[in-house]
C-alpha cells in the first residue's frame, strides 16, 4: 500500500474535480509521455467510466485501463485497474474540507504478478516509484487548485 497526503488551500469541490481531470493528469505526467488513448480521453471522468492510459514507465511502454467504481462527490472516488501489468491496482482518492482548505489523501493498494518475486519488487522498488508518481500528481492538483482559488 502507498499513501500520499496533501494539504491544499482551496475548496474541496475544486480539488475533487481537478483530481478526476484527465487533461491535468496528462500534463502532470508529461515526462512519462502518458496520454489517454481510449475510453474517456478528456475532461472530467465519472462513475462507471473507463480510461486507457499509455505511457513509458520504468523504461517500458505500458497500457493501463481503469474504471471509476466508486463515486461520492466531493469526498471520494475510486479507480480500479481492469487491464494492465499489475495483478491488482485500486486507487482511492479521499477529500476532506477543513475551513476553506482541503486534505487530499491518495491510497493505492497494488500487487504485481508473479507471486513472491512480485511481492519483493513491490516492497523494494514499486512502492517508492508509485509514491513519487502520486506526489507529483498531487503537487500538480495543489498548484492548479491554489492558482484558481487565488483568482477568485
Amino acid at each position: 500500500m502507498v499513501e500520499v497526503v496533501t494539504e491544499v488551500k482551496a475548496p474541496v469541490a475544486r480539488c475533487f474535480d481537478l483530481a478526476r481531470d484527465i487533461d491535468l493528469h496528462v500534463r502532470s505526467m508529461a515526462d512519462t509521455g502518458e496520454r489517454a488513448v481510449a475510453g474517456k480521453t478528456s475532461g472530467l471522468i465519472g462513475q462507471g467510466e473507463e480510461v486507457t492510459w499509455e505511457g513509458r514507465h520504468l523504461g517500458v511502454k505500458q497500457r493501463f485501463t481503469s474504471r471509476i467504481t466508486g463515486f461520492d462527490p466531493p469526498r471520494h472516488f475510486r479507480d480500479e485497474m481492469v487491464r494492465g501489468a499489475f495483478k491488482s491496482f485500486v486507487h482511492d482518492h479521499h477529500f476532506e474540507a477543513r475551513g476553506g482548505r482541503t486534505t487530499m489523501r491518495d491510497v493505492v493498494r497494488f500487487e504485481s504478478p508473479v507471486g513472491f518475486a512480485g511481492r519483493l519488487v513491490d516492497s523494494l522498488f514499486m512502492a517508492g516509484y508509485l509514491r513519487r508518481l502520486l506526489a507529483r500528481r498531487s503537487a500538480a492538483i495543489k498548484d492548479a487548485a491554489e492558482q484558481e482559488s487565488g483568482r477568485g
